[in-house]
């Protein structure tokens, strides 16, 4: 099984953070998560989760709702830089931004790594790892657009919010699998969260 890292910011579409936790601890992965204080207010607004307290807290809160092994499931706070993520010798097989405000965009295409998923997100680019952005924002500014093409140029997955049609969705849940299922596809991991083109 392998090691991923989350991050969610504070732009709408937590579901989507949420869902893909979820699929991860289902599969067995060992995850490492952080959410901003934004992140934490709007998962709260969006899905009912409320999460509040010391790490150790949010994290005994965190495996409760995602299940798994102990152990399984990390959470570490946005402004703890000591988390072991933080720096390029920990082992972790890719990196997943979800969503991804345009603020945490903006620092990371610029190296302006304020917080632990911005480092975490740097640290996944230094050492050419896996790193998935999944910016939720519309419209976009040139700003943003040039942002996304510099992450884009350093090798990063650009995965915005936008779910497709063609699988006939009849549910809200349905439109979040699809796009946490191209996270996943985008990570490597093996997923049937939503049905696939001509299957």
């Amino acid at each position: 099984m392998a090691i991923y890292t989350i991050g969610i910011t504070g732009a709408s579409g937590s579901a989507y953070g949420l869902r893909v936790l979820e699929a991860l601890v289902a599969g067995g992965h060992t995850v490492s998560v952080s959410i901003t204080h934004d992140g934490m207010h709007i998962l709260r607004d969006e899905t009912g989760l409320m999460l509040k307290g010391s790490e150790a807290e949010i994290q005994n809160m965190l495996q409760k709702h995602l299940g798994g092994r102990e152990g399984q499931v990390r959470y570490f706070d946005e402004d703890n830089l000591y988390a072991p993520f933080a720096s390029g010798s920990a082992k972790v097989d890719g990196m997943v931004v979800v969503p991804c405000s345009m603020k945490a965009l903006s620092s990371i295409a610029n190296g302006f790594a304020s917080n632990l998923i911005e480092r975490a997100a740097d640290v996944t680019l230094k050492e050419r790892r896996r790193l998935v952005i999944v910016p939720r924002e519309t419209p976009l500014s040139v700003i943003h657009l040039r942002n996304m093409l510099s992450l884009a140029e350093a090798g990063c997955h650009i995965l915005p919010a936008m779910p497709a049609f063609y699988h006939h969705p009849r549910t809200v849940e349905d439109l979040i699998n699809f796009i946490a299922g191209r996270v996943l596809d985008a990570l490597g991991v093996e997923n049937s969260l939503s049905p696939r083109w001509g299957q």
